[in-house]
């Protein structure tokens, strides 16, 4: 979030500042992301329904990763590695939650 867009370009290469802007925004939403689910972990045992939504944020940046593998191309093997994983592990929140509840 700091540092921006202009750190993944070469440096002769000018950002533009709609890149900019959106690339701090979004490391902005995932940083603010960071304090929520650590505030769920912290509070499991009050929070019930908060669990279903982060898990849906996680299978939603993993479809990003899908959507953006679609329409761009493939970002190389790790990252579809973690596309496979981030929907598979918000799936996995959502059932885990859902069982969690019904259980008890």
């Amino acid at each position: 979030m700091i540092k921006g867009a202009g750190s993944f370009l070469p440096e002769t290469t000018p950002v533009p500042p709609v890149l900019d802007n959106l690339f701090r925004f979004l490391s902005g939403i995932y940083f603010g992301l960071g304090f929520l689910m650590v505030y769920v972990f912290v509070n499991l045992h009050e929070i019930q329904a908060l669990i279903y939504f982060i898990g849906i944020v996680v299978i939603f940046s993993g479809l990003g990763r899908l959507y953006s593998r679609i329409k761009v191309g493939s970002g190389g093997k790790y990252l579809n590695f973690i596309m496979v994983v981030e929907i598979i592990l918000g799936i996995a929140i959502i059932l885990l939650q859902y069982f969690r509840q019904n259980i008890y």
